[in-house]
């Protein structure tokens, strides 16, 4: 294993390629699960969705069954994602795959009552920020350097694909049997779960027993590293603002689609085609620039692109044709793709080892939170005035943001000293089979990374 580790970092300077990802048996193992969950999940939603309609014919009841699967993030994401610390991630995201499972069984017996329906999916919603916090915290032990950015990359090109593909397959099989439709989804988690087990070394959890506190006091403990350590901050602000505009044209399709009548193209299709040309985008920009692009260049770019995806949308003012709509969505899925995966690498870079499931979860709720206010607002604004207004004003205060957040970015200094900081913390101790497991001193201690009692954290460069 420590030759393994010594291989990863001995390229970790140069750029990546896709041989050298999935040269790495884990993530190969990783990869395949999470992109099976993932299909599984879209595909449970729309069938979901439509088997609530089916029984009900109410159009709030089949919108309350797919906004349920964001309340465990907004209720709690941070909290349960913590829980990831405490256990090995191996199986956490092996127990979290067998819980949906069997709950996805449930749902998928004949006659069950809507509300009982709508509990047990907020139940097999609840172990996904765990599941997701674990793999995300599993990632930059798997792989190294430029490797995990591509990684990123890939997985959230991937991510972005999958819901289409879940969408589609959901809608399709659906109309025929939601029943099937879960059923599918129940073994996608199942065979999820077998591929974690076998690909995926056991590894010690982040978080030793001997080192835990109370599980509340460790979730605020995230939060503490993420805003309260600038490089952090300066990225998590980054990343929300781009989630606050990007995901403005596929809220608002339906909308947009039926608000300007196209000859060219009726109005269902004009709103599935809006709807899928960001993740479309997602996946080009995610796929090039994270394989033409080499890792300098990259983070050259992060900045120029932070501030280029929302002026993609400003065009939106003119009130163009549906397709030109999608274009445009489509060069915004393009931009946030092509400085994500370096913005995400730079955090985890940035991020000592015992905090990842922990600012995981901070990053995932606050992704859900601003996504779901975003398309709120802008969807009552649009009550009030015509959406090419609204989507081009919102993307020109965007533009503003971006460009505020990019002007305050840390400087170079700083940002190294906070990754240099990271590293110094993850070389604790060496746990089993050469795995560096950090050992956080206890709270009092002053020359400890952890919080004290009302204190600083140390890991925050100033």
């Amino acid at each position: 294993m420590e030759a393994t580790v010594s291989d990863e970092r001995s390229s970790a300077e140069g750029q990546a390629t896709f041989h050298e990802v999935f040269a790495q048996r884990e993530f190969r193992a990783v990869f395949t699960a999470g992109a099976l969950s993932w299909v599984g999940d879209y595909l449970a939603k729309a069938a979901v969705t439509l088997l609530v309609y089916q029984t009900t014919s109410s159009v709030a009841l089949s919108a309350a069954a797919f906004a349920v699967s964001y309340l465990p993030w907004m209720a709690g994401g941070p909290l349960l994602a913590a829980l990831a610390e405490r256990y090995p991630y191996r199986r956490v995201m092996v127990a979290c795959d067998l819980i949906r499972m069997v709950l996805m069984l449930i749902i998928a017996i004949p006659g069950l009552p809507v509300p009982a329906v709508l509990a047990l999916l907020f139940l097999t919603t609840l172990a996904n920020p765990p599941s997701q916090a674990a793999k995300s915290a599993l990632l930059p032990q798997i792989l190294a350097g430029d490797r995990l950015v591509l990684g990123l990359s890939l997985n959230a090109s991937v991510s972005q694909a999958c819901q289409i593909l879940g969408y589609l397959m959901g809608a399709a099989i659906g109309s025929l049997s939601p029943v099937a439709a879960l059923l599918i989804n129940a073994l996608t988690f199942a065979a999820s779960a077998v591929l974690v087990r076998v690909g995926v070394r056991d590894r010690p959890p982040a978080l030793s027993p001997a080192h835990r506190t109370h599980l509340l006091r460790e979730t605020a403990e995230g939060f503490q590293i993420v805003f309260g350590t600038p490089v952090l901050r300066a990225i998590a602000v980054l990343v929300f603002s781009a989630m606050l505009f990007s995901i403005v044209p596929e809220g608002l399709a339906a909308g947009w689609a039926n608000s300007r009548p196209d000859d060219r193209i009726n109005a269902g299709l004009a709103q599935a085609v809006i709807m899928a040309a960001t993740p479309v985008g997602f996946i080009l920009g995610g796929l090039l620039i994270g394989r033409a692009v080499g890792p300098a260049r990259r983070l050259a770019l992060l900045r120029p692109l932070a501030v280029i995806a929302p002026l993609t949308l400003v065009p939106a003012l003119l009130n163009p044709p549906p397709w030109v709509v999608a274009l445009l969505a489509a060069a915004c899925g393009f931009a946030v793709a092509g400085m994500l995966p370096t913005a995400n690498g730079l955090f985890v870079r940035a991020l000592p080892d015992a905090f990842r499931a922990r600012a995981f979860g901070v990053m995932a709720t606050g992704v859900q939170v601003i996504q779901g206010l975003s398309v709120l607002v802008t969807g009552v604004l649009a009550d009030r005035f015509n959406i090419p207004r609204v989507v081009g004003l919102w993307s020109i205060a965007g533009a503003v943001l971006m460009l505020v957040v990019v002007l305050r970015w840390p400087s170079r200094e700083t940002v190294d000293a906070t990754v240099a900081a990271a590293s110094a913390a993850n070389r604790g101790t060496t746990g089993p089979e050469g795995v560096t497991e950090v050992r956080p001193r206890p709270s009092n201690d002053p020359a400890s990374g952890q919080p004290g009692e009302g204190g600083r954290r140390r890991h925050a460069v100033t």
